[in-house]
């Protein structure tokens, strides 16, 4: 009896231990969806329309952007030692062909996902790590934004090899700061969801799913 209390008392452990490695950073529920920043891109005509749903894996967000672009933001501190890996599911519905996403006229993104380290005192200090489902390039080319070197664009899917399908993914934000910002992060601050097709002027369907850090 006292050897299988032990070993109970280990799984229980190993078990607590496991959980605390993973940070969920979204739960998609309409309660919470009342509570994130919104944030409209200056210039662009409307704002991106989220929706609430679900399906056998869970609560999803819908983002429809019909030549608008807005995004919704959570200020959450990640400890990027303990948890550096940034893992999300998500699907492009319809997507934006044809375009040159490197441009400022065609800088559109069906699906992304911003994580964002605080460096100074005002937004446009911050510096990011631009998360995106393109609809045109390779997976895991880069650049940075067209309107400013302090965020990089990242490709972690592609609708080329994955239209329409559901896509999970895992990235290494901390080696990506490091790698793309020069900047050796304990932590970072906060991170946005957006779709946005306001430069194109088209339109696009994407879904976000689970989306946590992890410890590997």
């Amino acid at each position: 009896m006292k050897k299988i209390f032990k070993l109970l008392i280990s799984f229980f452990i190993l078990t607590s231990s496991v959980v605390a490695e993973e940070v969920k950073v979204f739960e998609f529920t309409e309660e919470e969806l009342g509570t994130l920043k919104v944030r409209k891109v200056r210039g662009a005509d409307a704002k991106t329309k989220y929706f609430i749903g679900s399906n056998e894996n869970g609560n999803y967000l819908k983002a429809v952007a019909d030549n608008a672009a807005s995004g919704l933001g959570k200020e959450i501190k990640i400890d990027l030692n303990t948890t550096p890996y940034l893992n999300i599911t998500w699907k492009v519905e319809k997507d934006l062909g044809g375009i040159d996403e490197r441009s400022k006229k065609g800088h559109d993104y069906a699906a992304r996902v911003f994580v964002v380290k605080k460096t100074g005192a005002t937004p446009l200090s911050n510096r990011a790590m631009n998360y995106v489902f393109s609809s045109n390039e390779d997976v895991n080319a880069s650049h940075p934004s067209p309107y400013t070197k302090k965020s990089i664009d990242f490709v972690l899917a592609t609708t080329k090899d994955n239209l329409n399908e559901w896509v999970t993914v895992k990235v290494n934000v901390k080696e990506h700061f490091k790698q793309f910002h020069d900047l050796d992060l304990d932590e970072i601050n906060g991170l946005a969801i957006m779709a946005d097709t306001d430069n194109s002027k088209l339109s696009s369907i994407a879904y976000f799913q689970n989306i946590y850090f992890s410890s590997d």
